[in-house]
């Protein structure tokens, strides 16, 4: 039988008992009163003594009333918030573990796919005479795979890291535009981000951990590679407007719904299941990208783009 069950009867059977305990203690004041009254009426007292007795006795009961009343009232709130708080928790964890599970399944192939592929393309080139321009291509794509091992691998880290409130960011000042445009010429020789389209107002200065950056960049432009169509285009733009530092990524994919824009951001969190799921991925890419903007005093959020798809925006102030 499962936990939560188990629980549910403990609760009712709780329940239950407070009752039943509840009517014998109001039974057993009603019996001890009626004698009490009984034993007053029997004695040979004046009329108003006998009157003033029975009154003592009448507002005893009513406190003990009252007195078991406030007990079972307190009682009864004392257990609705402990299940309230103990179901939360319990559904809590049964969210997270099955997110866990789903990363599991993911990172298990995140890092299948691009082994596999290594392995081959160095086993092509060890048995056969390819070349110049093949062998370069392999090795190209050899060394792409590697980045998205390493990216899979610092994602994990960082992730890790968070969860135990240790990492530090060592900021510099830097040319934010520079290392963006660095950052899109390394990533357009990776299949399926060649399609960034750039839009960088030159000569923003900014101080930031330039590795953290430089991964954020990577996982916004993954991400919105890996929810786009084949053919569509990618957009990375960056300006500074109000004294505020304004970076976007728009993608043409087919967007996020609205009641999971903050979802997204959440560790382990993908939309769908992973069992069906054709997109790769872990769910920490955007957990992280959140992190370091906020840890740059940024703020990031999600609106639809037109006609389809997603814009992730980032503000930063300027210092």
């Amino acid at each position: 039988m499962k936990p939560i069950y188990i629980f549910y009867l403990l609760v009712i059977y709780i329940l239950m008992q407070f009752s039943w305990w509840s009517y014998l203690l109001l039974e057993q004041n009603n019996e001890v009163y009626n004698h009490k009254i009984e034993n007053v009426r029997l004695r040979e007292l004046p009329p108003i003594q006998k009157l003033q007795e029975e009154t003592i006795l009448k507002n005893k009961m009513h406190e003990r009333w009252w007195m078991v009343i406030g007990e079972g009232f307190v009682f009864l709130i004392l257990l609705m918030l402990g299940s309230i708080q103990t179901l939360r928790s319990f559904w809590k964890e049964m969210i997270l573990a099955r997110q866990q599970k789903n990363f599991l399944l993911s990172v298990t192939h995140e890092f299948k796919s691009p082994l596999a592929s290594i392995k081959l393309y160095l086993q092509t080139l060890l048995k056969h005479d390819l070349d110049k321009s093949k062998t370069e291509s392999f090795i190209n794509n050899a060394i792409s795979d590697t980045d998205r091992l390493n990216n899979l691998v610092e994602n994990a880290l960082l992730a890790n890291v968070i969860d135990h409130k240790g990492y530090s960011f060592h900021r510099e000042v830097i040319n934010l535009s520079a290392l963006i445009r660095l950052t899109v010429q390394r990533l357009q020789s990776v299949p399926g981000l060649n399609r960034i389209e750039s839009n960088l107002q030159e000569g923003i200065i900014f101080e930031a951990d330039k590795v953290a950056f430089s991964l954020m960049l990577n996982n916004l432009l993954e991400n919105a590679a890996k929810y786009s169509p084949p053919d569509s285009r990618i957009k990375i733009k960056l300006q500074k407007t109000d004294g505020r530092i304004n970076l976007s990524v728009a993608d043409e994919g087919s967007g996020i719904p609205d009641h999971e824009k903050r979802k997204v951001f959440q560790k382990f969190y993908r939309i769908g299941k992973e069992e069906t799921r054709n997109t790769k991925g872990t769910g920490l890419g955007l957990f992280i990208v959140k992190y370091i903007v906020e840890h740059h005093r940024g703020k990031i959020s999600i609106r639809d783009n037109s006609p389809h798809g997603s814009v992730f925006e980032i503000a930063f102030p300027e210092e």
